[in-house]
């Protein structure tokens, strides 16, 4: 049947298939390894998660988003204005993120995510007095120190844990209210790539990747990590400098400098992003070329955070040293990178979806065939958007390579998974492609309960 398709379909079809065999194998692979070896302190590989069938209170709201989205997204994409667009995205994201987490329920699924051993709110009574704390945030990074920190808070620089102190001190007490600023701010990460890819490439192809950027299967874990906040932060520094090199705004380029900032403040890997950032300034060059000046705003907006944590007595570089050595203390230097260097692949595969692999086969195919002759111009939006989400992946690849994270990466690389979901504005046949995102996400919320 496949070799009556069309050319371009089933070679998407056969990048489907390779992906699909990428996830079997690391299942069959991974559970060999652990049963045999108990190495991999995974239960479900290469999904953090346990094998638990079940339905909850989300189930229909789940069901009714996704069917919506797959009927209507693609014709509302089109020819929503702009601005309405937007809210109509951030606003489908958020009901899709929300109602996967609550197929768990809502103390589970929600408001007790935040809560447990690892997680922010266990330390925030530690945080009673902020700058001592920042002065002595590395002396409990290593395992053996007095007091140790839990592995979440020591695995991140302090300003994830000092969001959760802050959301506290101002009444919103609780995994609820943490629970719910990921999902709620999780969801902008959504509007954040439109708009920086309408400023880098067209409006048409922005477009055309919104449904498949509400109806990503990475929502699964959006709603119950932090990492679904911190993605949304990344999001916005790269769309806001989208906006300051294509509008020539000195505003943009300060705010797209201080959420960078921020971004590395809120974990160490996502300082990654600044391969992204160097993409967007190539595309954007032309707008540098007019107004460099734009490169002072942006230092200076970049410069904040860290300035402001090293005058409270944290020091980046330290601490990050200090949890090299935290993680080969645990499980990490047990995990096998020679499992988890190709198994993170496979976990990438399942919070992309099968559609981002079909969509990867065609963003290469847009770089190979850019300087032949007939195709593509050099220039144009779909080889700028092709080169942003090869630069994404390269991004990546670079944090899988570096062995520093060895499983869990369903939720580690969420900040990157939202700069790859693009590619699927390049498919055709866009319904049958959301279709097999939301199955993908709808069977794993409901065949597993996930760890995060």
């Amino acid at each position: 049947m496949i070799r009556f398709l069309h050319r371009d379909l089933r070679r998407d079809l056969y990048a489907v298939i390779a992906a699909a065999l990428l996830v079997t194998t690391a299942v069959l692979v991974g559970r060999h390894i652990q049963d045999t070896r108990r190495t991999l302190f995974v239960h479900w590989p290469p999904i953090f998660a346990d094998w638990d069938p079940h339905v909850g209170p989300g189930t229909p709201a789940a069901l009714a988003v996704a069917a919506a989205t797959v009927a209507y997204g693609p014709a509302l994409a089109a020819r929503l204005p702009w601005r309405a667009l937007l809210a109509a995205a951030w606003a489908a994201a958020l009901a899709w993120i929300l109602s996967l987490a609550l197929v768990d329920g809502w103390q589970r699924g929600i408001a007790g995510r935040l809560t447990t051993t690892n997680e922010y709110l266990r330390v925030i009574g530690r945080f009673h007095d902020i700058p001592a704390t920042l002065r002595d945030f590395t002396h409990h990074i290593v395992s053996g120190t007095p007091d140790p920190w839990p592995a979440h808070i020591a695995g991140h620089p302090p300003a994830a844990t000092l969001t959760f102190v802050l959301l506290d001190r101002i009444g919103l007490h609780g995994g609820g209210w943490a629970g719910m600023w990921v999902i709620v701010v999780g969801a902008t990460g959504c509007a954040a790539v439109l708009i920086a890819l309408r400023a880098l490439t067209d409006e048409t192809l922005a477009r055309r990747a919104a449904p498949f950027l509400v109806l990503a299967p990475a929502a699964v874990w959006q709603g119950v990590s932090a990492d679904g906040y911190f993605a949304a932060v990344a999001a916005w520094s790269v769309a806001l400098l989208a906006l300051a090199v294509t509008r020539r705004s000195l505003w943009c380029a300060a705010a797209s400098g201080l959420l960078f900032g921020l971004t590395c403040y809120l974990s160490y890997g996502l300082t990654l992003f600044a391969l992204i950032g160097v993409a967007v300034l190539v595309l954007g060059r032309a707008g540098l070329r007019e107004r460099p000046v734009l490169l002072l705003p942006l230092l200076a907006g970049l410069a904040v955070f860290p300035v402001v944590f090293t005058l409270a007595g944290f020091n980046w570089w330290e601490a990050y040293h200090l949890l090299i050595t935290r993680y080969y203390q645990g499980v990490g230097g047990t995990r096998p990178y020679g499992y988890w260097v190709w198994a993170n692949l496979a976990c990438t595969v399942v919070i992309t979806g099968l559609a981002t692999s079909a969509g990867l086969r065609r963003t290469s195919a847009v770089l190979l065939t850019s300087r032949g002759p007939g195709t593509t111009r050099p220039g144009s939006a779909r080889i700028r958007l092709a080169l942003l989400v090869t630069a994404a992946l390269l991004t990546l690849l670079i944090a899988d390579l570096s062995g520093m994270s060895k499983a869990e990466t369903e939720r580690i690389w969420l900040p990157f998974a939202l700069w790859l979901l693009p590619a699927c504005s390049l498919l055709t046949h866009p319904r049958a492609w959301l279709s097999a995102q939301a199955v993908l996400a709808l069977l794993v919320n409901h065949l597993l309960l996930t760890g995060w």
